[in-house]
């Protein structure tokens, strides 16, 4: 089982690392066959080591360059980082990123070896159109992307359900992760208000490989408690 934190615009270089330090205490105990995977804001972004992978929420498609207030491969390189998240629904409805401009950044971080973290989902209005609606929209989200990549971790969340506190209803999960496994052969995770109280029945559901955590993984005791549920 996957088990990714994406702190989004949260934590201070400091409290990241606290939080990992904490964190890796606590995975002394984990199974060895589940991975943790820590998406800190870039500010800090570091060198850390433990049983945990730390990855980059972003970052532009260049080694360096005049491209103010991104970073490129240079900056993730000083610390290691070859993991990153593509396509969050966040980048692309309030940064205006296209799937032109996303299936770019995939293929060059594709390029350079990345473990690529991608994100699709669909908002509430297409949801409400039924399955078919829906699988139309996320299957264009995979358009210009290389789904046999074997660094490529896909991560599904239904726009309407992330920082909501509504979830999806185990059968929405369990019938769109059924549909995408038949085009994907790659890890599929699920996102959208995974919190402790639901992590079991979620992590329980046929075709579900892992969760990829917003709000509640801010807290370590919090992300901990679903690691180890």
């Amino acid at each position: 089982m996957i088990f990714a934190a994406n702190f989004k615009m949260n934590h201070t270089r400091e409290s990241t690392k606290n939080y990992l330090n904490v964190l890796q205490q606590k995975l002394t105990a984990k199974k060895s066959a589940d991975r943790v995977l820590i998406f800190p804001p870039a500010t800090a972004l570091d060198s850390y080591h433990g049983d945990f992978t730390v990855g980059a929420q972003n970052a532009y498609m260049a080694r360096n360059g005049a491209y103010t207030g991104e970073i490129g491969l240079e900056q993730l390189e000083e610390f290691g980082i070859r993991t990153i998240l593509i396509g969050h629904s966040e980048r692309r409805d309030i940064f205006g990123e296209r799937q032109e401009h996303i299936a770019e950044k995939f293929a060059y971080f594709k390029a350079q070896g990345f473990e690529i973290i991608y994100c699709i989902g669909e908002a509430l209005e297409i949801r409400e159109e039924g399955n078919e609606a829906v699988m139309a929209h996320l299957f264009a989200q995979f358009e210009g992307i290389d789904l046999s990549y074997e660094k490529l971790i896909v991560a599904y969340e239904p726009i309407w359900a992330i920082g909501t506190g509504r979830s999806a209803k185990t059968e929405e999960i369990a019938s769109t992760h059924q549909a995408l496994k038949q085009k994907l052969d790659r890890p599929l995770l699920y996102g959208g208000s995974v919190k402790p109280a639901n992590i079991k029945e979620i992590t329980a559901i046929e075709g579900v490989d892992g969760v990829l955590v917003g709000s509640a993984s801010l807290d370590v005791e919090s992300f901990s408690e679903m690691i180890f549920a």
